[in-house]
């Protein structure tokens, strides 16, 4: 889905520009998103080339030796989830501005979803499945 999307976190410091597809949905239940957010993580993904984002707040957190986490150091919102060898950036479906037509498609990691919710409507995959 081609289109032009914009988002930001809670406090406005940090702002995005998306121009290219975004990936659906996909729910993350990791040990990391589960810790950074308080719960498990929805999140699309595009393209590095395809965004852009700006704003002096964003800061990023390396969380693995292969991955890091971005997040605006005023409100803590929590942002962007890439990889250093991969050329998509994942994006908190949350910090999108408005309604973003997409739909969530799956779900990884879930031998480590909290005991205190469920999501049976939505598939589960292998990672590995994952560009």
């Amino acid at each position: 889905m081609e289109q032009r999307k914009t988002g930001g976190c809670l406090c406005g410091g940090v702002t995005y520009d998306v121009r290219g597809e975004l990936r659906p949905v996909v729910a993350c239940h990791c040990h990391q998103c589960r810790k950074t957010s308080g719960h498990y993580v929805a999140a699309t993904q595009a393209a590095r080339a395809d965004v852009t984002i700006r704003g002096d707040t964003l800061r990023w957190f390396r969380s693995s030796d292969t991955a890091e986490r971005g997040f605006c150091g005023n409100c803590g919102s929590n942002l962007f989830w890439r990889r250093h060898d991969n050329p998509y950036i994942s994006i908190w479906a949350g910090t999108i501005d408005g309604q973003t037509g997409l739909r969530m498609e799956s779900q990884i990691h879930t031998e480590s979803a909290g005991d205190y919710y469920d999501l049976p409507h939505v598939p589960v995959i292998d990672q590995s499945e994952l560009s």
